[in-house]
Parts: C-alpha cells; structure tokens; sequence
C-alpha cells in the first residue's frame, strides 16, 4: 500500500509507529494480522489500483475509505494486509458487527470491495486445497459456447448454456443437448481455442501465491479435457478433471464418453482430494459462478462465489462481485 498521494490514516499504517490515531472524532488502533483484537468483528476492504491510475483518482479512492472510516464512531483497530497478488488491502476490526448500511456505504464502488472476514476463514500459511470450477471462473469464457461459435451453431447452443448455469437444467441433459449440436464440425477448433484461451484476470497470481504457502490447486470444469489439461500444464495444476469428447477421423461426433463431471463430480473431487492430500478441515476451498457449482461450494469448508449467478451467490460463503481474483488471498488469514 505505498503512495505518495495516500490520505492520513494510510500514511499512519504505514510509516508510523505509533499505536494510536485521530481523525475527526474517530480514534484509531493498529494491530498486525496475526494479532487481531479478540471479540471484534473483522472485515478487509480490498481495493484494486490500476498502474495508469492518477494519483488523484488514486487519493480520492483512500480520501473516501478513510472518511469511511472516521464515520463509523466504533472502537476501531486497523491492519495492512501484505500479500503478493498486488492489490491494497486493509483489516478493519471493530467492537461492534458493521451494518449492511454502513459497508455499502463504501461498497458502492466498482474499485474496491469490503468482505466479513469469519473466524474459521482458510489460514493461507498452512497447506490447503482450491477446487475451482473453470469456464468463466478460471478463465473468462465457456468453452462450449466458443467451440459452437467456431461450428457455426453458436445461438442454439448459448441459449442452453444460460439455462443451465441459472440452474433450469439438468447438467448432463443440457450438456448431451449442447455437444450433439457439434456433431460433424473439425476437431481442429479444439486446439485453435485452446491456443487462444482467455485466463481470468489474476488467476496467474493467485495460484502462484497459494503454491508458495503449499496449497494444491485443481479444476473440476463441466466443459472438456482438452482445455483443463492445457490449464494444468500451463499452471503447474495438481490435477485436473473435465469430459472427454468424442472424436473420430477429424470430426467431432457430438457426443461425450466416460464419468460425466457433473454437480456431483465437483463436489466429490473436493473431497476425493481433500482425502488424497490429506488436507485438514477448514482448509478446503471452492470457487465457482453458476448455479452447477453449488454442490462443492457446499461441500468445500469455505465456498467462493465468483462474479456469479444468483443461486450460487445465495449459498457461497464469500461473493467476489467486481474485483478479479487477485482476491482470493485476501480473504484467508495468516497465522
């Protein structure tokens, strides 16, 4: 969180030593991560400032977090939040539980978010596990919908695609409906996608970030092996688990074969894994953004829902809704 342009609170944390801070009528404690206040309630805003940001646009974002701040009139303790994924980060602690109000008040802005941030929350310095869904999670697009494009039957396909993502479908039914649709097309689009596919914005780094502290990382994707296995290649996965399409002399034949990864599927991989690695409670992560994911958001002990549908949004435990996910880290703790 290093700025020239910082407002006083955030040069305070920053620079200063001192254990305490005014402004206005709001006093400020301090605290490190590791040592917050007990009994307090503990929320991180996370905010994401571009490279080309102005300083003042970069001074307003902090000028409104801190008068935020000074507001609350609460008993509150601060903390930087110090990860590698390159985004600010702030824990803010306070003796009484914030208001739905008072976080929207400085929620309603497309460059920062504010996360409760619970007790049990995964602890990112001791191993875990991240099962992440892939399509429009792990990277921005879904794959079906592309290769259809590619076949020229893009229409018929995205239709059933938004039905079964809002959760109208059945998985298995609506993904046979949707492969039988390319049936006849070259197979060479496969490799022409995967040549071109789109990562999420952060996902590099945040993956990076989870292996330094020894999380292992996986995809349990409803689209197609090829894809997840270029993913795992290029991300150094442990493990990666998709359909398999069906493909003879060149041409697809619009079907699929082998155990369907479907709801299910997702969430026993959590806990296939989980088992595998012997990762303890508490550290089994999951994120997804459709409402076929709601059974491993469900069996992971912390559930992330990633600018996502409004089912999986009611059940997840965290709703990222604007930021990418660089994120992620953020939202555990450190011990």
């Amino acid at each position: 969180m290093e700025s020239s342009s910082q407002s006083t609170v955030f040069t305070w944390l920053n620079t200063e030593s001192s254990t305490s801070f005014i402004a206005g009528k709001q006093r400020f404690s301090r605290h490190i991560e590791v040592e917050y206040p007990l009994n307090f309630s503990r929320y991180r805003i996370v905010f994401s400032a571009p490279l080309q940001i102005s300083n003042s646009l970069q001074q307003a974002a902090f000028t409104k977090i801190e008068k935020w701040l000074s507001s609350l009139v609460i008993d509150v303790s601060l903390a930087v939040i110090k990860r590698d994924c390159g985004l600010f980060c702030v824990e803010v602690c306070t003796d009484k539980p914030l208001t739905v109000e008072q976080i929207l008040q400085v929620n309603q802005s497309l460059e920062l978010e504010v996360f409760e941030l619970a007790a049990s929350a995964p602890i990112l310095n001791q191993p875990g596990l991240l099962v992440m869904d892939m399509d429009s999670t792990a990277i921005e697009i879904e794959c079906i919908d592309e290769l259809a494009e590619m076949a020229g039957v893009g229409a018929a396909v995205s239709e059933v695609t938004e039905l079964a993502m809002q959760g109208e479908l059945d998985f298995e039914q609506s993904l046979r409906a949707r492969v039988a649709k390319l049936k006849g097309a070259d197979a060479k689009i496969i490799q022409t996608l995967c040549d071109k596919l789109p990562l999420m914005p952060g996902l590099e780094p945040m993956i990076a970030e989870l292996k330094l502290h020894g999380w292992y990382t996986v995809v349990a994707s409803g689209g197609f092996t090829p894809f997840v296995n270029h993913l795992k290649q290029l991300l150094k996965l442990d493990a990666a688990f998709a359909n398999k399409l069906d493909i003879d002399h060149e041409k697809l034949l619009g079907t699929v074969s082998g155990q369907v990864v479907d709801a299910q599927f997702k969430a026993d991989t959590v806990l296939n894994c989980s088992d595998k690695w012997q990762i303890l409670d508490g550290q089994r992560v999951a994120i997804g953004d459709g409402a076929n994911d709601i059974p491993m958001i469900n069996t992971a002990d912390f559930g992330i829902a990633y600018h996502a549908k409004p089912k999986l949004a009611e059940v997840a435990d965290v709703h990222i809704t604007t930021l990418n996910l660089k994120t992620l880290p953020y939202l555990f703790q450190y011990k």
